[in-house]
């Protein structure tokens, strides 16, 4: 039980870190939230997509990298190499932070919504390294069922945000205006990246 709670708790950091970010697709379900219009249906939509992503990484990604030593070790270093890259970019970000902006008028239908929701996750090519092969393969240096745990941690991670996101957009929409917001969340986010790059760089030197 206790490396189960361990690997979501990995996931759920992970996870967060990298859904966490100016973007369109949260840029727009920040807006759709000011407007309190298709919230629900656009936050399932979000969620859902990161969920079957991050699952067909960790059935597929995670089950090449569980049943090959050198595919291990190469997915360790790697991972460790490019969550500090992150945590670079995360620190390149705080030091010149931007801001994220609702519009305030929007007149999408509940189909409109849905397609540019759409387009805005799965046209982006990050969403499928960050879920599909990060997280599958970090996921790989997990048994069953712990790699599970780590991939649901990641997914309750991306719940969590754009619930936060839809619902509390009255709240946070002030908050993410800030460029100092922002700088904090960055810097926070650069140093939950490399603890991680560290965690896994010291776990590939053990004997």
């Amino acid at each position: 039980m206790t490396s189960l709670l361990a690997a979501a708790t990995q996931g759920f950091l992970l996870g967060a870190s990298l859904i966490i970010a100016i973007g369109a697709q949260n840029a727009y379900l920040l807006r759709q939230g000011l407007l309190k219009r298709h919230v629900l249906p656009l936050v399932l939509v979000c969620t859902g997509a990161d969920l079957v992503l991050i699952l067909l990484g960790v059935a597929g990604v995670g089950r090449i990298v569980q049943n090959s030593p050198a595919a291990l070790g190469i997915v360790t270093w790697g991972g460790a190499a490019f969550l500090a890259w992150y945590g670079f970019e995360a620190l390149r970000r705080a030091l010149r932070p931007g801001v994220l902006i609702a519009a305030e008028t929007d007149t999408d239908t509940l189909r409109a919504a849905l397609a540019k929701i759409a387009a805005f996750t799965f046209l982006n090519p990050h969403v499928y390294l960050d879920t599909v092969v990060l997280v599958g393969a970090l996921s790989g240096r997990y048994g069953v069922p712990d790699n599970w745990a780590f991939g649901l941690g990641a997914a309750l991670a991306s719940a969590a945000w754009f619930t936060a996101l839809g619902y509390g957009a009255a709240l946070l929409a002030p908050l993410f205006a800030r460029p100092s917001a922002w700088r904090i969340l960055d810097l926070t986010i650069c140093a939950v990246m490399w603890s991680i790059a560290l965690g896994l760089a010291v776990s590939a030197l053990r004997p």
